[in-house]
């Protein structure tokens, strides 16, 4: 399989079933019917439509590598790595959640639940990373500098998150979850390229789904500037990681 056909099935796939999902979803409620968390119906509409991601970019990628189904399982599980993988992550958390510490509030009824949410936005979240950073991005900067590619990504990963929205009846305010979705989109992309490690990526992924749920608040100022400092950290990291790897 190609590069290019690879990629173009991914995005026809992913995007198609949960595009295909909201038209069947659009019309049930256009009849009246609950179509939600709050009914089986919608229960599976979004467990098809959510799943999409992970599905097509385990399909493509078991085609394009010439890998199999126990090979991403286990990519995905890697959870032993080198502890410098593990401080990288650590930092990117830091300074996303650096301006709560000027500010904002934690909210956390019971220590245990933060666990549970981990667990759930592993499924609901971390499972995204298989068919984003794990091989639409990466077939991306085969061609293309990481930037350009990681924009890309951004721009269709975003298009999916709101073909998502309507599903689970997310209310989201849209510049807010862009600029959002955007550093996310360069951390986990340059945790990637720096860890060759797609349970990195699952992990940080569901670690700022939760601490965005339990948080609120911050200095803005602080927020604009550590933004832009994980833009740059995260192209620099990538440089040199490439740059590393180029003389190795």
């Amino acid at each position: 399989m190609s590069r290019t056909k690879a990629l173009t099935l991914y995005l026809v796939g992913t995007l198609g079933q949960i595009l295909i999902v909201c038209i069947a979803v659009f019309v049930l409620r256009s009849f009246g019917l609950t179509v939600g968390y709050s009914t089986p119906v919608g229960w599976i509409a979004i467990a098809i439509g959510g799943i999409s991601s992970a599905l097509w970019g385990t399909v493509i990628s078991i085609k394009y590598r010439n890998s199999s189904l126990k090979n991403v399982a286990c990519d995905f599980f890697r959870v032993r790595q080198n502890p410098v993988s593990y401080l990288w992550l650590l930092a990117f958390i830091v300074l996303d959640f650096l301006p709560v510490a000027f500010g904002g509030t934690i909210t956390v009824s019971a220590w245990y639940l933060t666990f549970i949410m981990f667990i759930k936005h592993i499924a609901f979240g971390g499972l995204e990373e298989i068919g984003w950073r794990y091989l639409f991005q990466p077939l991306l900067q085969e061609r293309i500098h990481y930037i350009f590619a990681t924009i890309i990504t951004f721009v269709a990963w975003a298009a999916w998150h709101f073909l998502f929205f309507y599903l689970d009846e997310t209310k989201a305010d849209a510049i807010p979850f862009l600029l959002g979705l955007l550093i996310n989109s360069f951390i986990f992309s340059a945790l990637y390229v720096k860890t060759k490690n797609l349970w990195i990526c699952a992990m940080t992924h569901s670690l700022i789904n939760v601490l965005s749920q339990i948080t609120s608040g911050g200095n803005r100022y602080l927020g604009i500037v550590t933004r832009v400092a994980i833009i740059i950290l995260a192209v620099l990291l990538v440089a040199r990681t490439n740059k590393q790897d180029n003389n190795s």
